[in-house]
């Protein structure tokens, strides 16, 4: 169960980032595929947005696209280092605010100011009292009509009820192990946000486990009539291996015909 203590010292000193976050994009042959291909067919309808929160955003990854598609960005880290050099990186971009914080609060957001919320790979690494504090706080911080897409962890799907042990020992990704797409749906209805999609999907290659799950959310009032979608998806994989193998053309110089 990756604590707090454990991500800030893996992910500010012990991992060294070699290509500011873009290794981790690989699978899709790159991290223009993995935001045209994966991420944006699916947060679009979000976009443009005007007051933007991305939370955990490493080196700046998916920052560079977001940054395009609102009029302010705010971005939050428990990582110094990773704010200092996304610091460096978008200086020019004066519609950017930074911070760090201690890796589950927001109070350095005023209430009702956001209007979409979004962070991709990294809070599947943080376990239900990190996601109950995020979510809590996000109850507030969205504005009535403001919406959200978290990439969390599902790996408590394979939680043992009775015993409360994971009925698997597959997680090379440090996933934690006691969020899942369930847990989410509680946690965002306690505070006050309801669940619209729930995507779960397999993350590994060659496996049937649906360790991953995106949830989109809004904070629009919930009605009897309101429902969650929640799909799972075993062929993420496929995706992304698609997406990869058409990269190959970004990368192909063009000639006149």
């Amino acid at each position: 169960m990756p604590s707090i203590e454990e991500n800030n010292a893996t992910w500010s000193r012990q991992y060294h980032w070699p290509q500011a976050g873009d290794e981790w994009s690989e699978w899709w042959g790159g991290t223009s595929g993995l935001w045209m291909g994966t991420l944006y067919p699916r947060i679009s309808r979000f976009l443009p947005a005007g007051n933007v929160l991305e939370i955990a955003p490493g080196y700046g990854r998916c920052t560079q696209f977001l940054k395009q598609l609102c009029r302010e960005l705010t971005i939050v880290d428990l990582s110094a280092a990773g704010i200092d050099y996304c610091r460096n990186r978008f200086a020019e971009d004066r519609h950017i605010r930074y911070f760090v914080n201690d890796g589950k609060s927001l109070d350095m957001i005023p209430d009702e100011s956001i209007d979409f919320v979004f962070s991709y790979d990294s809070l599947v690494h943080v376990e239900r009292d990190v996601m109950e504090a995020y979510l809590m706080q996000l109850g507030r911080k969205l504005k009535p009509r403001g919406s959200g897409f978290i990439h969390h962890s599902n790996l408590g799907m394979y939680r043992n009820e009775e015993t409360g042990e994971l009925t698997t020992d597959y997680n090379p990704g440090w996933r934690g192990s006691t969020v899942s797409a369930a847990v989410f749906e509680e946690l965002s209805w306690q505070a006050g946000l309801h669940c619209i999609c729930q995507e779960q999907i397999v993350w590994w290659e060659g496996t049937d486990l649906l360790s991953d799950c995106f949830s989109f959310f809004t904070r629009s009032p919930r009605t009897p009539s309101s429902s969650n979608l929640v799909i799972r998806n075993y062929l993420f994989p496929e995706e992304y291996k698609r997406i990869a193998a058409l990269s190959v053309y970004d990368r192909t110089p063009h000639q006149a015909s």
